[in-house]
């Protein structure tokens, strides 16, 4: 369990295949901020750009760690794939402060970037959703982009797919890797946790059995 709140921006600084064939998923090598592994193990999850990841190696004094992405998960998520920076953060605890949303690290969907750009002091940052998705936003919703904990400013549905609209202060641009998004960029999307059960007890109808 994460809360949208990066840790930490890194970087995959390579990807190595651990097949010949496209049913074989790839390994990926990511460097971290100094110090950033002082507390991690083996085995713990890390969320890159919103993904849940599993360590297994790590090289505190280098500041690297590697992950094995199956297939499957390449194929629905975006950006790890190939180098660049990434969002990084570290599973929850239990005595850990709730700043963003609760965030399982499930990507949900594949959104696109439409329109990133600076408006006064802020950014504008909107995000084409698939359609399939649009239900589960709302004003002043929550929403994860790339692993950010996000809040919904605007909806607009049409028949390409559902704009979602978001407000970006200085502060998550100059600390998260959505700096390097712009138009065209595609982008790992989670819907809020509490839609899913709001939409499952509204669409189920189970009888109790006597």
């Amino acid at each position: 369990m994460f809360t949208g709140i990066i840790t930490g921006v890194g970087r995959i600084a390579a990807v190595d295949a651990l097949g010949s064939s496209s049913t074989h998923g790839k390994r990926l090598t990511i460097a971290c901020p100094a110090a950033y592994l002082a507390d991690v193990g083996l085995g713990d999850s890390i969320a890159l750009n919103g993904a849940c990841m599993t360590v297994t190696s790590l090289d505190a004094e280098r500041g690297q760690f590697t992950i094995d992405i199956s297939a499957e998960s390449l194929a629905k998520t975006a950006g790890l794939d190939q180098p660049g920076p990434i969002n990084l953060e570290k599973a929850l605890r239990a005595n850990d402060r709730l700043g963003g949303h609760l965030v399982s690290g499930h990507v949900d969907g594949i959104g696109q970037v439409t329109h990133f750009a600076p408006v006064g002091e802020s950014w504008d940052l909107r995000v084409l959703a698939p359609n399939d998705m649009a239900k589960y936003f709302a004003y002043k919703g929550s929403i994860t982009v790339n692993g950010v904990s996000l809040t919904v400013n605007r909806v607009a549905d049409s028949a390409s797919g559902c704009e979602v609209c978001i407000n970006l202060i200085p502060h998550t641009v100059e600390n998260t890797a959505l700096c390097s998004l712009q138009a065209g960029s595609r982008v790992n999307l989670e819907i809020d946790l509490i839609a899913r059960y709001v939409e499952r007890m509204l669409t189920t109808s189970i009888t109790p059995s006597r």
